[in-house]
């Protein structure tokens, strides 16, 4: 096993050898079939990660619920107004133009986030390749996907998407940084801070790192020789382009009258969010003892494998720098969910590749990189997807809402989104997402009290109601539920009891109208 690891970078990419790895003098160059070779592999290495869940259509409830959105804007409904929801309108876009492609969208979207992954690794590749040899600038790749299925993106979670934006940026910052062009710096600084900003329109957290790049630019300007003003004047540019894909969206909102609806899901609810500290402590303990390979490679191997950067001394210490502002976007919102460490995993590998890929004795940093990135994935999907139930428990109950409700909408209070896109329903809310109304956490950031939203939606009476038995949003919103349960109790019929994975449903119809489809059982 040990051997087969240490061959294999060698043996896929025609690396050098254990001597020439030693050498420290220059940056080698990457020839065109070096990359060729290495994203072949990536590829293949997606494939065995993402294979068997590809089709899967219940991986995170949250790419569930941006399919759905997307699907929607495809037929007149918009983000903030009719669907409510504060990620930025950029990720809403993208699964939108997901949909277009065809089918139901599962397929298609996880399709996309598997291209995604592998162009992030083969950047990953290219930008260890600065600082490192061939081998460890493979494995920094190989380890970029196996983590990222460990912290549950082995489907389209947003960072798997905007990962690729940001790495592509810093590729583009290592250039400009070594380049004394003054033209250079101006137009690339320009075409980066705009590349930044559509990633920033798939998450806002990309601002942080968005914010560092563009200091960093601005410290080079002044380096070359550039008065104050000139620095600020230009810095100001850069700014300006980085929030100009945001400053559109607003625009267009506040154009048809819905700016204020805009900023407060954006920018304002995130800030009456109530998490639970303790709960996300543990979150943050377990990410980072899962990230000890890494640790290990970026602290202990910088004495014994000093980075190469050949003509471009300036390399390291920018990747360095953009890996702390990384860490800290990360640290900031003090939530902490697994996908949210995905970002830090591009600046982190790069950083570490200079340990992987050693011949013996030093092979175990990429030897413990692999086996606990494997068994990590491994487990997290196979566990996520045990537990989340199979496709045909969902479909059944699909088919169920879809029979029951006949021409009338459906609220699901608890469930998977994808339902109201396999059942076709139409929404009784605009907060769909179930657990803006059934759990705690967004109780107070959603703009409406959430009592009053619970009894407008069942004084429309939907034609179908779905419940879970035993709800599983924590800390749940125990009055909501109530009164929820008191308007079935009076106004509704069950019609059918049945399980999505570890999860049981009741499925509710509304007692004054007659479903239009006959009924399923």
């Amino acid at each position: 096993m040990v051997e087969f690891i240490a061959a294999l970078p060698h043996r896929v990419l025609g690396m050098e050898s254990a001597a020439s790895q030693r050498r420290t003098a220059a940056a080698p160059r990457v020839w065109p079939s070096e990359m060729t070779r290495a994203g072949l592999a990536y590829l293949v290495l997606a494939l065995l990660l993402r294979g068997a869940t590809l089709g899967y259509p219940m991986i995170h409830i949250d790419e569930q619920f941006y399919l759905l959105v997307g699907d929607r804007m495809l037929h007149g409904q918009l983000p903030y107004i009719d669907i409510w929801d504060r990620k930025p309108i950029g990720l809403f876009l993208l699964y939108g133009a997901i949909r277009l492609l065809g089918g139901e969208g599962i397929v298609q979207y996880q399709l996309v986030a598997l291209a995604f992954t592998v162009a992030t690794s083969l950047a990953i590749f290219r930008m260890a390749r600065m600082i490192a040899p061939s081998s460890g600038a493979f494995w920094a790749g190989v380890g970029y996907q196996l983590y990222l299925s460990a912290y549950f993106c082995f489907g389209g979670q947003a960072p798997v998407f905007y990962n690729l934006l940001v790495a592509l940026s810093a590729l583009g910052m290592v250039n400009i940084l070594g380049s004394a062009s003054a033209r250079r710096l101006v137009w690339g600084g320009l075409g980066l801070m705009l590349v930044l900003g559509l990633a920033i329109q798939i998450k806002y957290t990309v601002i942080f790192e968005g914010a560092a790049f563009g200091m960093a630019l601005m410290a080079h300007g002044r380096a070359m020789g550039w008065s104050r003003l000139k620095v600020f004047c230009t810095g100001v540019l850069w700014a300006f382009t980085a929030l100009l894909p945001g400053l559109v969206a607003l625009a267009y909102y506040a154009a048809i009258g819905h700016g204020a609806d805009y900023v407060q899901a954006n920018f304002l609810s995130i800030f009456d969010r109530h998490e639970d500290f303790l709960g996300s402590l543990w979150r943050l303990t377990k990410e980072m003892l899962a990230l000890i390979p890494v640790w290990i490679a970026l602290f202990w191997a910088p004495g014994r494998f000093p980075p190469v950067t050949g003509n471009n001394p300036l390399a390291i210490g920018f990747l360095r720098y953009w890996g702390l502002a990384a860490f800290l976007g990360f640290l900031v919102f003090g939530t902490w969910y697994d996908h949210y460490v995905a970002p830090l995993l591009v600046p982190l590998l790069v950083l570490a590749a200079p340990a992987l890929g050693r011949a013996r004795p030093y092979l175990w940093p990429t030897v413990l990189l692999a086996v606990i990135g494997t068994l990590a994935a491994a487990i997290v999907t196979t566990y996520n997807v045990n537990h989340h139930g199979t496709r045909a428990q969902l479909d059944h109950l699909a088919d169920l809402i879809r029979a029951e409700r006949g021409d009338g909408c459906a609220y699901i209070n608890e469930g998977d989104p994808v339902l109201y896109l396999k059942s076709g329903a139409c929404f009784t809310t605009r907060f769909v997402f179930p657990n803006h109304l059934n759990g705690m956490v967004d109780a107070k950031a959603l703009g409406v009290n959430v009592d009053d939203e619970i009894a407008r939606i069942m004084s429309t009476h939907p034609q179908v109601v779905v419940m879970s038995v035993y709800p599983s949003s924590l800390p749940v919103n125990w009055p909501a539920r109530y009164a929820i349960f008191q308007a079935l109790r009076r106004d509704y019929k069950v019609v059918a009891y049945t399980s999505v994975g570890w999860r049981d449903f009741l499925v509710y119809r509304y007692k004054g109208v007659q479903p239009a489809i006959a009924q399923i059982h």
